[in-house]
């Protein structure tokens, strides 16, 4: 804190707080914050003008009292002449400085910082495809449906879910929708990021994921083409949208051949 009577204590505390403003001012994560730190710049100026032009007068009117380390007052005195005049010209030049600080901080008070808008392209979200049983291997489900309610098959076809493995898959195969597929006589729950169809009438069951899609890992124009044109062709034996991994463990389990 100032002392306003210890010239020498404030001169050492001034420098501290400029050597931490240096620091400080390094950068802005608030623009808005700069216009505060003119004002107070342009005040400090004002005061540091006026400590050296009392320097100045200090060193002409204290002049009797100059000698030098031999004890030559001529000398002394001398110097505190050419002392008084080279603080004189640094004030007047501090006098200019403070004139383009007065006119910068006119300037900075014509400015109405905002906020950057946030460019980064939102993330998309898809469905992705985990497995899509028929006939004899949809009935057991659609059996535990019946026996012991829908939590229990979303739970069972979870377990087909291999994660980063189905998902590259789907997207391989064209398996990616902007919503599941559903249609007439099917039913739909929903739990979470999984989303279940079935149907008893035509006797087939679909699980599906969500899945956050980064914009750097979006699909070029080219690509979702190819996607679409994948999607278009006819279902293999096996069912297109079954999980490579999927035969394996139907097989552990006795479901498939």
């Amino acid at each position: 804190m100032p002392t306003f009577y210890d010239p020498g204590a404030d001169a050492g505390e001034a420098s501290e707080a400029l050597r931490g403003l240096a620091h400080a001012s390094r950068g802005f994560e608030n623009p808005q914050d700069m216009y505060g730190v003119l004002g107070d710049l342009l005040s400090g100026m004002r005061s540091l003008h006026q400590v050296v032009e009392q320097l100045a007068t200090s060193h002409r009117v204290n002049r009797p009292r100059a000698f030098d380390d031999d004890g030559d007052h001529a000398i002394g005195s001398r110097a505190a002449l050419a002392t008084a005049e080279a603080l004189r010209q640094a004030a007047s030049l501090i006098d200019q400085a403070e004139e383009r600080m007065d006119a910068a901080m006119s300037a900075a008070g014509r400015i109405a910082w905002r906020s950057l808008p946030d460019r980064r392209p939102a993330a998309e979200q898809r469905w992705v495809s985990v497995c899509f049983l028929q006939g004899e291997d949809a009935d057991e489900v659609l059996k535990m449906i019946d026996d012991e309610g829908v939590d229990a098959a979303l739970g069972y076809l979870k377990n087909w879910d291999y994660g980063d493995e189905t998902t590259q898959a789907a997207m391989e195969n064209g398996h990616v929708y902007d919503a599941p597929p559903t249609g007439p006589l099917e039913q739909e729950v929903r739990n979470s990021n999984y989303d279940m169809t079935y149907s008893h009438s035509f006797g087939h069951v679909g699980l599906y994921r969500l899945h956050e899609i980064n914009p750097a890992d979006a699909l070029a124009d080219e690509e979702l083409g190819n996607a679409h044109a994948l999607k278009l062709q006819p279902a293999s034996p096996s069912s297109w949208f079954e999980h490579p991994g999927v035969a394996a463990v139907k097989r552990a389990r006795g479901i498939g051949l």
